[in-house]
């Protein structure tokens, strides 16, 4: 598999990150997913192994909000290994 990361966050998932980390009310993990889709928005940087971890988790869970779960989705489309697997 080719190493680089063809992947990147999306203007309109920058967007909504940004939001997230300038509301008062986000929670500490809605703005850990959303520091992270930022930091791959027009980089190569691939999500970490733990931040898909969380994403994964996230997106199984039925609590997160929708916010949180749309930055899953974009920081998760982007990692490239988890639990040893290359995505």
């Amino acid at each position: 598999m080719n190493s680089t990361n063809v992947k990147e966050t999306s203007d309109r998932i920058a967007h909504l990150a940004s939001a997230v980390l300038h509301r008062p009310g986000a929670t500490h993990l809605e703005k850990e997913l959303a520091g992270s889709a930022l930091a791959q928005h027009h980089t190569s940087k691939e999500t970490s192994t733990a931040i898909g971890s969380l994403a994964a988790k996230v997106l199984g869970d039925h609590d997160p909000s929708f916010e949180a779960k749309e930055l899953a989705g974009s920081v998760l489309a982007q990692v490239r290994r988890l639990h040893g697997l290359t995505l």
